[in-house]
Order: C-alpha cells, then structure tokens, then sequence
C-alpha cells in the first residue's frame, strides 16, 4: 500500500504542477471541470445513488451547471468581481462553519441528513461549486498581466494543504497523544494538528519571502494559517459523511489513494476559504 501510495504521488505531483504552470486557461478549466464531476459521480454515494446511471447524472448534473455559468462569464474575466463567483465564496465560508458544527456534533448530526437524499446532495454542491470556483479565480488572479501569477497562488495552496496532511501524519505518529476527532476520524490527533500548522507556517514563511507573491507577509500568513484549519476540517467532513454512509474510501481511481474525493477532500475547503480570506476579506489586490 505504502509503495503504491508513493509511486502515485511520485508521478501525480509533477503531473499537477505542470498543469498549473503549463496548461492555457480553457485547458484547466476543463481539467479542474473533469475532477469536480468525477468527485460529485463519487460524492453521490452520501446521498444514497446505488446505481452507477444514477451516478453518472448527478456528475452530468453538476457539469452542465459548471459549464454553463462558465460560460456566462467574458473570456478571461473568471475573477473574483462577478457577482455569482464572489457570492459562491461567501456560501462556502459559511457552509464550512455549519460543516464545523456538524462534525463536532457527530454522531448526533446526521440525523439532519440520514433519511434524506436532498440534504447531502445540497451539501455536496456547498462544497464542490465553490472548490471549483476557487480554482479558477486563483488561477486567473492577474491572468491578464502575468499568465504566471495565478499559478504561484495556487501551488501555494496545494503545498500548504500536502505540507499539513505530512507534518500532521509525522507529528501524530511521533507525538500523538490525544485524539482530535475520534468519532469522525479516530486517527488524527491534535499534535498532529498542530504539527500540520507548525509546517504550513513555514511553507507560508517561506513563499512569503522568496515566491513572487506580492503580497504583506501577515496577510498571507493569516490566510495560510485559516486554509490550513479548513483543509482539516474538509478532511474531517468527508470522513463524516464516510462514516455515515458505511464507506471506507471514496473510490478506488487514484491507485493506494482511494478516490478523488479522498485525495481533494482539504483542498475542497483549503481552496474557496483561502481564496474568500485572501481576496474578499483582506482584499489583496
């Protein structure tokens, strides 16, 4: 498992950085569409979809309303200045505090959602329309001046969200004491927790200072400090709703990984709250 695991990651890591930096707009908006529907085909589980044609029109679904709002919005100007994209951002930070409470309040919190097949779809869009737009607006932050900058934005992410998920693995195992979550996630510990932000800390010290950025230090570190708490709690999330419906891993197309869900569950959080903190609340220009 642990071979697989790292032979996969080995060859998606370079896969992704490339396109960050390499694909054309279009070319990404489709790659990012494709992994947002493959995660709704696979979050339709939590919404009691058995069959695989039920499955495939909830992607279906969820890719046809991407798509059509993309394409309701001028070529290049995807960004955080329309209104649908802005108030899709300010949706997902408050589902993720709702999110907050039902995780804490579980198992008692899925009753709100156990006999319902509605419910989990609605929260199956909170959290895959807004990862989607986050996506697109850091990509194309600056697009019209630097093809590169948006790039930088979001490989900052992305290293914030690994460099968490690895010192929280390395700092449970080697200090984990006290469980964090244990009836979500009995694995994960609050040292480890802490050892996830102590990395992300540096990761965000380190951009700060030598990426091209353009940004205060203190913005960029608070925000990097809040994506890193939300990427948590989306892991946290999706193992909730994991554990509810009786599923192990998400799916099995990701080799030692599991399923996409399992492999974007943080960044489906980390990605719209940082974007939202970054651009909407310190208005990073």
């Amino acid at each position: 498992m642990l071979k697989s695991r790292l032979l996969t990651a080995i060859i998606l890591i370079p896969l992704v950085i490339a396109a960050l930096f390499f694909l054309p707009a279009d070319g990404f908006i489709l790659v990012v569409l494709a992994i947002t529907m493959l995660a709704a085909w696979e979050w339709g589980q939590f919404a009691g979809l058995k069959t695989p044609l039920q499955r495939i029109l909830l992607a279906l679904v969820f890719g046809l309303l991407l798509a059509g709002m993309v394409f309701m919005l001028p070529p290049y100007q995807r960004d955080i200045h329309q209104p649908y994209v802005a108030l899709s951002l300010w949706i997902s930070l408050s589902w993720w505090c709702v999110a907050l409470l039902m995780v804490l309040a579980y198992p008692k919190s899925k009753i709100l959602w156990e006999r319902s097949r509605l419910l989990p779809l609605i929260f199956g869009a909170l959290t895959l329309v807004p990862f989607f737009w986050g996506m697109l607006v850091l990509r194309q932050y600056h697009y019209d001046f630097d093809r590169y900058a948006g790039a930088w934005w979001l490989l900052f992410v992305l290293l914030l969200v690994w460099g968490a998920d690895s010192g929280a693995y390395l700092f449970g195992k080697l200090f984990g004491r006290y469980k964090l979550a244990p009836k979500v996630s009995p694995g994960k510990t609050l040292e480890g927790c802490l050892g996830g932000l102590a990395t992300s800390a540096v990761i965000a010290w380190a951009f700060a200072y030598f990426a091209p950025l353009n940004v205060a230090p203190t913005s960029l570190i608070c925000s990097a400090v809040i994506a890193t708490l939300a990427s948590v709690l989306g892991d946290l999330t999706e193992s909730m709703f994991k554990r509810a419906s009786g599923i192990k891993d998400s799916g099995n197309l990701i080799p030692g990984h599991g399923g996409i869900l399992d492999r974007i569950d943080s960044l489906t959080a980390a990605v719209p709250v940082f974007t939202c903190v970054l651009l909407l609340i310190f208005q990073v220009k």
